[in-house]
């Protein structure tokens, strides 16, 4: 059983005891696996760099990937890592004493680029394109460092919504955070593998399990971004119909290049009356090479 006592990993002891709870355990961990087997993100004698902001949706994966990698189902050597990127107030002992306590393979290191962000990010601007930048580079030279193949970030269901209609809305372009990517370099993979769980479903999880959230105050400082506009509209659409997130998430997963307008993906001028016959089958139109 998942919560019997002597069958569970460190990450998860004291998990409550409630249907609820193994209800959400089993669901989050399921959706994991689904998104790790779809897009293909196990190889063979592999070790991941697992992201750990000290959020609930880092929290949430590094556990799962333990549920997964204790029970067999993940042959991959996991490394958690945390970036103290110098941000004032930042309580720099938590993310180590909860590793350590938990017995879980880590790194700390600290590159202060918060104050990098404050000084060249103009006042009135957001900080999180740049910010995202100078850690990514550091975690992929740690990545290096230690031999993995692949940086692994917490990122979920919600996130990806987010940023296509982010993308939507002010990029002009259909495009959002892919599940499994190669870096520009093209010598690591980069994974999400939350990418079909819901946001609520990792806050619920995180809290049932009392992890010690540590918020982010550099984002969280600034009021009126993109992403948290973006988050009402998308938290209207929810309350209006239940269930429009995850119909839209489906949607990301059902892309037809034959109707939509981009001549890059679909031969529109090699379109004859011919292929009106297989009208519906995107499969059997010409496409671009």
């Amino acid at each position: 059983m998942l919560d019997d006592a002597d069958d569970i990993h460190p990450l998860f002891a004291g998990a409550p005891k409630t249907t609820e709870f193994r209800k959400l355990r089993k669901r989050v961990v399921r959706q994991a696996r689904e998104a790790i087997e779809q897009y293909g993100m196990i190889e063979k004698n592999a070790r991941w760099l697992v992201c750990l902001s000290g959020g609930k949706d880092s929290y949430t994966l590094l556990a799962v990937l333990h549920e997964l990698k204790w029970r067999g189902l993940l042959p991959v050597d996991i490394l958690a890592c945390n970036l103290d990127q110098g941000q004032p107030g930042f309580p720099a002992t938590v993310l180590p004493k909860f590793l350590e306590d938990m017995g879980v393979l880590h790194r700390i290191e600290y590159q202060d680029t918060y104050s990098v962000v404050v000084d060249k990010v103009p006042q009135g601007r957001t900080y999180c394109a740049l910010c995202s930048r100078l850690r990514r580079g550091h975690l992929y030279r740690i990545a290096r460092e230690e031999g993995c193949s692949a940086v692994v970030l917490g990122h979920h269901r919600d996130d990806i919504l987010e940023t296509f209609f982010m993308n939507l809305f002010h990029g002009g372009r259909l495009a959002t955070m892919p599940p499994k990517l190669v870096n520009e370099e093209g010598d690591l993979f980069v994974y999400r593998p939350l990418a079909h769980v819901a946001e609520a479903d990792c806050e619920r999880f995180a809290c049932a399990m009392n992890y010690p959230i540590i918020p982010c105050d550099l984002c969280g400082s600034q009021d009126g971004l993109q992403r948290q506009q973006v988050k009402q509209i998308l938290d209207g659409w929810e309350a209006n119909s239940p269930g429009r997130r995850q119909v839209m998430f489906r949607a990301l997963m059902n892309a037809r290049p034959s109707h939509l307008l981009d001549p890059k993906l679909f031969d529109f001028e090699g379109l004859s009356r011919d292929s009106l016959k297989f009208e519906g089958n995107d499969d059997a139109l010409p496409k671009l090479r």
